[in-house]
């Protein structure tokens, strides 16, 4: 059994809510070692009572650079270094694209995609000095397959899947293995208070773009995924000798997911013959 101070470091972002509050938790009743980190700090005391010799409380906004590089060498400095960074800080936006206003749709990037680089970046040097470490990105299903009404939210997610593929490939000859989770909807604040939604209201769209924000909003707290056994599986992940590069949650999300790679064949397979015909003739090389 291994001791608190041989159990591996996490340091998760957005753990006032979610599935980053659920994270900690679990981790620390299992003995780990957690950065505990919010914009408001005050949200997390309670999570941390009675563990405080195996968890260090910080305050992080990871849209600003220089919180991040003091938060990530804190921790750092406190623990010896970090062994799961856990990119869970995010947010929705319920809008159409013509609806979408400038500053909700650059602040939702700024947190959900910008913020992610710069803690990831922060993290990365003293994850290669040690050769090891895992990296997991909270995505969704949005980041794989779109819906009308998050078209914004979808953007930023699928943004996470192309930087994370990428991470995973340059990372691996280093010891360090990159994680993508993938929930579908589960019973987080994600369509309640972490989401934003637009201010304007263009009729032509209440028949996909309103009625996507009432089920949403309505189904909010009545969602089929339980955020402790979505941590717990993330868990599972992370410790796994062989962890995937891509990780659903729940039901739905797995039906989803499936259902775009059918529709993806569909289309490929059906224009196949234009497909490659858009090549050089074999004659030309």
């Amino acid at each position: 059994m291994e001791t608190t101070q041989e159990k591996p470091v996490w340091f998760i972002t957005g753990c006032s809510t979610g599935f980053g509050r659920e994270l900690v938790k679990q981790l620390l009743e299992q003995g780990y070692r957690v950065a505990v980190t919010a914009r408001n700090t005050d949200k997390v005391r309670d999570l941390v009572a009675g563990y405080e010799q195996q968890s260090i409380v910080l305050p992080l906004d990871v849209t600003e650079k220089q919180q991040v590089k003091e938060a990530i060498a804190q921790a750092e400095a406190t623990f010896g270094g970090i062994d799961v960074l856990v990119n869970n800080a995010g947010f929705g936006y319920f809008s159409s694209i013509e609806e979408g206003e400038d500053e909700k749709i650059r602040a939702q990037f700024e947190t959900n995609v910008f913020g992610l680089i710069q803690v990831t970046q922060a993290a990365l040097p003293g994850m290669r000095r040690r050769r090891k470490g895992h990296i997991v990105n909270l995505s969704s299903i949005g980041g794989l397959r779109s819906f009308g009404a998050t078209g914004f939210y979808h953007a930023t997610k699928y943004a996470v899947e192309g930087l994370s593929e990428t991470l995973s490939i340059e990372v691996a000859p280093l010891g360090i293995k990159v994680l993508l989770v993938e929930p579908g909807p589960f019973r987080t604040d994600w369509a309640g208070r972490s989401s934003l939604h637009t201010s304007l209201q263009i009729a032509d769209y209440e028949p996909t773009v309103g009625v996507r924000m009432t089920t949403s909003f309505a189904g909010s707290g009545k969602q089929k995924g339980d955020p402790a056994r979505g941590a717990e599986a993330i868990i599972k992940a992370v410790e796994s000798d062989n962890t995937p590069l891509r990780l659903l949650l729940g039901k739905a999300a797995y039906e989803l997911a499936n259902g775009k790679l059918d529709m993806l064949k569909a289309d490929f397979d059906a224009w196949k013959d234009v497909t490659i015909g858009a090549d050089f003739p074999d004659s030309e090389g």
